[in-house]
């Protein structure tokens, strides 16, 4: 068998064959990555990896179309055929040689992500195991090229073929979903589509799926191809070739029924065991808080997803999958609306979009809508919407939570007093929580309602009246929750002042800044804070808080009793100064009238009663920018970690178990590239790498006709 691989590796590159193939192959590879990653600068090669699959119908028949069908024009089949080695030796050999001329050109594309990662953050993992699944995606391709080429004797027939048959299998899962294919002829196509198996390595996934079919491909053909040849080594026998064809028959249908149960019992196997996520923030992985939620559940639930199966989306079915795996009371039933468009009525009014879900608990059951499954951003650059979050996890679980609660707390925001309005990101972590959020005005109020859980109060620009202000020290008296934020104001808020008092707290005049550059992004006013170790402040603690225009802080315990406590939760460095007349200040140092530092930028007062047991509770945060989508898009969603941990230990979710989980993030990633950064590059992946290669295989040739 060495021989034969030396042999045929040698003539690939004793003629242009397989300078061709590589040469190509590089220049297709090349202007895509060239496209893709230094003209618009995306930081990932499976986009590029993808698009050059089709390249494969052209190079892979060049390559294999001489392999056996040359050999058989040429009657030196004849010589291999009668050698003293087995047949297999003899394929395996050849498949070899074709399979190390092809790894040399993945080689070569191996090396391109250390080039990209000059110009910025690459995920190298993600890239390449892309770069193993267009590897085996190859290797299916060569093993198919193969067993025709040992069809005829016919170069130019065997390429043909080769090609008809490698995009019949690069276009059958368009063609599956043309035709909306259903059950055994749906999972015969599916077995025919050779690049379902790329896709789920290039969308960061290493597929055992993926993998078991792309191994056992190759062996099914390698077989059929060992097949096809002792059909021919035996034919002169006559006396035996009867019995030959049938045990040739039977041990193809045999290898065809093996290499299918094998699929077939893989498939079955639980998500996590079926694929390896490698996605830097575990798209596809069921997150510990989920987990641990699922481990409670004792409800039996049904999840209907309303899209034919063969639609549905695939990272959604990932995730549901995932469900499934981890609890024995989720089940997930596909509902195409195709055959039960009516369905839907039982739970809602109004016909939800392809691949919504609804979550189902006995009488009670929810709707999560497609379109919150994904968060989208216009990209001002190309002008088209991106997707930038993946939110499937946290809308299933909030779900599950809501159909399985006996109760939902009420949180209300004070209005009347120019309160900024909770961002749409914040009230919807509020909503994932399965909490409701509720607007309310003092002044229709003899007090805050009985019901209410929480009180925020975000940011008020004008002074309460001393009513209002009192209903609130009321209501934290008499064990009620406040959060409250802070915006800078010229206008005097004694009575707003007077809430804040009767915890122990006071605002410093004017605005924060800090000249220490550790604690602030950009701006000296734009505040990075300490964040002091609290069981209010842990889950935020691994990152940053972005917290721009704050209000110092101050607290005294004296008037305080012996069951209340005020905790620091952010602070300033001791080189902070807050600027007494922003509108005038000149500088970022210190002037006159200006207040030296350190500031607490966050504070949280309990009071335990007299029984030890929890009643009144306040957190004060010193920005109420801080709470807002542009502030926590900065920090990477750490502004929101920490905005949900206030809420989970103020709001008793006694009832309701209540767990969020954050949206995954799935923002693009960007390199930064110069002009001549690109043209150099393109210079030297589109055509020197090439060219060089189709040269040096030139003079090879040339030099090999001369003698």
């Amino acid at each position: 068998m060495s021989a034969i691989f030396k042999r045929e590796f040698k003539s690939y590159f004793q003629n242009v064959v397989g300078w061709v193939f590589i040469a190509a192959t590089m220049f297709f590879f090349g202007l895509y990555s060239y496209a893709y990653n230094m003209v618009n600068t995306y930081a990932q090669l499976g986009t590029v990896l993808q698009s050059i699959t089709f390249l494969f119908l052209i190079t892979v028949p060049i390559l294999t179309m001489r392999a056996m069908a040359e050999e058989r024009k040429n009657k030196t089949d004849q010589l291999i055929i009668t050698a003293p080695i087995s047949v297999g030796k003899i394929v395996v050999g050849k498949y070899l040689a074709m399979a190390a001329v092809y790894t040399i050109t993945v080689g070569i594309m191996c090396i391109f992500p250390i080039i990209l990662g000059r110009f910025g953050s690459v995920s190298y993992t993600e890239t390449y195991v892309a770069l193993i699944g267009l590897w085996f995606y190859g290797l299916l391709c060569l093993a198919i090229g193969l067993f025709i080429s040992s069809l005829t004797e016919s170069i130019v027939l065997s390429a043909i073929i080769s090609f008809a048959a490698l995009f019949l299998g690069y276009m059958m899962g368009s063609i599956s979903s043309m035709i909306s294919a259903s059950g055994i002829l749906e999972k015969i196509m599916s077995a025919l589509d050779i690049t379902a198996g790329l896709e789920e390595f290039t969308d960061g996934t290493f597929s055992i799926t993926g993998l078991v079919y792309y191994v056992a491909a190759v062996a099914l053909f390698l077989f059929l191809t060992c097949q096809s040849i002792q059909k021919r080594r035996w034919s002169g026998a006559s006396t035996r070739k009867l019995q030959l064809s049938m045990f040739s028959g039977s041990m193809i249908a045999v290898s065809i029924v093996v290499c299918v149960l094998v699929n077939v019992v893989v498939a079955q196997l639980p998500e996590a065991a079926k694929s390896i996520d490698i996605t830097s923030n575990k798209v596809y992985t069921l997150t510990d808080d989920t987990l641990e939620y699922l481990d409670t559940l004792e409800d039996d639930i049904t999840i209907y997803v309303w899209v034919d199966e063969s639609s549905c989306d695939e990272t959604l079915d990932k995730t549901l999958n995932r469900y499934e795996d981890a609890s024995k009371h989720i089940t997930v039933e596909y509902v195409d609306p195709n055959v039960s468009p009516q369905f839907y009525e039982t739970y809602t009014d109004e016909a939800p979009t392809e691949n919504s879900m609804i979550v189902v608990n006995g009488d009670k059951s929810k709707v999560v809508s497609y379109d919150d499954v994904y968060e989208t951003e216009i990209n001002y650059s190309t002008y088209q919407y991106e997707t930038t979050g993946y939110d499937g996890e946290g809308l299933i679980t909030s779900a599950i939570n809501y159909v399985t609660s006996t109760e939902q707390p009420i949180i209300y925001t004070l209005d009347g007093h120019g309160e900024t309005s909770l961002d749409d990101s914040f009230t919807s972590a509020i909503e994932k929580m399965n909490i409701t959020t509720q607007t309310i005005s003092l002044l229709q109020e003899d007090a805050v309602p009985d019901d209410c859980e929480l009180l925020i109060i975000n940011g008020p620009t004008s002074d309460l009246n001393e009513d209002d202000a009192q209903k609130v020290i009321d209501y934290i008296e008499d064990g009620g929750k406040v959060l409250i934020t802070l915006s800078y104001t010229d206008e005097d808020m004694p009575n707003f002042e007077s809430i804040l008092e009767s915890v122990g707290m006071s605002t410093v005049e004017g605005v924060v800044l800090d000249t220490n550059a550790n604690y602030y992004y950009q701006n000296p006013f734009y505040l990075i804070p300490e964040i002091l170790s609290t069981d209010l402040t842990s889950d935020a603690a691994d990152g940053y808080l972005f917290m721009p225009s704050a209000i110092g802080l101050d607290y005294s315990t004296d008037d305080l009793s012996d069951n209340e406590t005020i905790t620091p939760l952010l602070s300033t460095s001791d080189d902070a100064i807050s600027k007494v007349d922003v509108a005038n200040a000149t500088s970022y140092e210190k002037e006159d009238g200006d207040i030296e530092g350190p500031f607490n930028l966050g504070l949280w007062y309990q009071n335990t009663g007299d029984d030890g047991e929890g009643t009144g509770e306040a957190v004060v945060i010193s920005s109420t920018v801080a709470f807002s989508s542009d502030a926590d898009q900065i920090v990477s969603g750490n502004n929101l970690t920490f905005f949900n941990s206030i809420i989970e230990e103020m709001v008793d979710t006694e009832g309701t178990n209540t767990v969020s989980i954050a949206v995954k993030d799935m923002e693009t990633e960007y390199l930064t590239v110069t002009q001549a950064a690109a043209r150099a590059y393109g210079t030297i992946a589109i055509y020197l790498i090439p060219i060089a290669l189709i040269a040096v295989g030139i003079v090879i040739w040339v030099k090999r006709r001369r003698h």
